[in-house]
């Protein structure tokens, strides 16, 4: 029995944007996971026809099982955020045709097939939950055909057996619900070669879980009270007051997304010794009101998701702030995506780009950041 090209085409895509500012951070680690989904085969009704033929039989009609429930259980090594190394075992299900023939008789097929994998996957981040990905690799697969007569028909080799290596491609989505635990819906494609000589391709399309072995979320700040105010002694009297000092000066603090953020995060990196600063003035003087928090963006990659990263930043950095006792109301947070450039670049290579691009990922507050008094 043959088993031919199921209809479409199975790409294979290979990701190599390892600086991506839309990729995930994902540490490397161990995780495993299975799958179940439904098989297809297009049996080679030709053939069949053409080995009655051969033995003087014709056939009348031949009735095909191309479909079948196939499953893997698989584990896999990641190496970084981009590229993975992936094992594991396969069952692909159960096909057969029955054919009927002339003189009187039928002739029964079946094949069974199950094997092992190992698979090198590219995985490419599009929003912070969803990536896709494309995998390439050998699979070791075991067929076990089974043949039967009956009337007219007899059978010399009644359970033909083959083992074999092939290639094996597929592609998917990915969705992660937790940093431990994300579904995976993807298409594969196994060829493979069968007990009596046939080459054949197999299709699985599959739902499955995947749980990352000591994934841990980022823990929060611990909150850490400010400082208590302690009065200072007066001091002792003197004949003249001191001149006034001069009138403050503020400045605007201009905070890099890349001393803030880890890439394409909006989880602050930990100690903040600038943030710390700014909320120490905060807290000391209780009539700066209305505190503007903006975050910003560079160009690459679409608006709308730059737009919410800027939002998810600034509104990151407010919670820092009220964690160390700045009020909430007294702060606004904001975000600008990809607007106000400080820098313009043109730089066609993506590392050199996203290099340039760095100073327009920042996190600004105004109105008040500090006060620093200018003699």
């Amino acid at each position: 029995m043959k088993l031919i090209k199921a209809s479409g085409t199975l790409g294979l895509v290979a990701f190599a944007a390892l600086a991506s500012p839309f990729a995930m951070a994902q540490d490397a680690g161990w995780y495993g996971g299975a799958s179940v989904g439904q098989s297809r085969a297009t049996i080679d009704d030709a053939r069949i026809s053409s080995g009655l033929q051969s033995g003087g039989f014709t056939s009348s009609t031949i009735v095909d099982d191309d479909r079948s429930t196939g499953y893997k259980i698989f584990g896999g090594y990641q190496l970084n955020k981009n590229f993975a190394l992936e094992g594991g075992y396969f069952d692909l299900g159960k096909f057969g045709y029955t054919a009927t023939t002339v003189p009187p008789g039928t002739l029964n097929g079946s094949m069974k097939v199950r094997g092992l994998n190992l698979d090198l996957v590219g995985t490419l981040p599009l929003t912070e939950k969803f990536s896709a990905f494309g995998r390439v690799g050998v699979n070791y697969a075991q067929t076990r055909d089974t043949f039967s007569g009956t009337g007219a028909v007899s059978v010399t080799n009644p359970n033909p057996r083959k083992n074999d290596t092939n290639y094996k491609v597929g592609l998917g989505l990915q969705y992660a619900f937790t940093d431990s635990l994300a579904m995976r819906v993807e298409a594969e494609r196994y060829r493979v070669n069968d007990a009596v000589g046939n080459k054949g391709d197999i299709d699985l399309v599959s739902v499955g879980l995947i749980y990352r072995f000591g994934a841990k979320a980022q823990a929060p700040a611990p909150y850490v009270a400010a400082p208590a105010y302690v009065a200072a002694a007066p001091a002792p009297a003197v004949v003249a007051p001191p001149p006034p000092p001069p009138p403050p000066r503020f400045e605007k603090y201009t905070l890099s997304a890349t001393e803030l953020f880890a890439f394409d995060s909006a989880e602050l990196r930990m100690p903040q010794p600038k943030l710390d600063e700014i909320a120490n003035a905060l807290v000391a003087n209780s009539e700066i009101n209305d505190v503007v928090i903006t975050g910003y963006t560079d160009r690459i990659g679409s608006g709308s998701y730059n737009q919410t990263l800027s939002e998810r930043r600034a509104n990151t950095v407010k919670s820092y702030l009220s964690a160390k006792g700045v009020s909430a109301n007294r702060l606004k947070a904001q975000g600008r995506g990809e607007a106000n450039p400080v820098v313009e670049c043109s730089d066609k290579k993506r590392p050199a780009l996203i290099k340039c691009l760095e100073p327009n990922r920042r996190v600004e507050v105004e109105q008040i950041t500090i006060e620093r008094r200018v003699q």
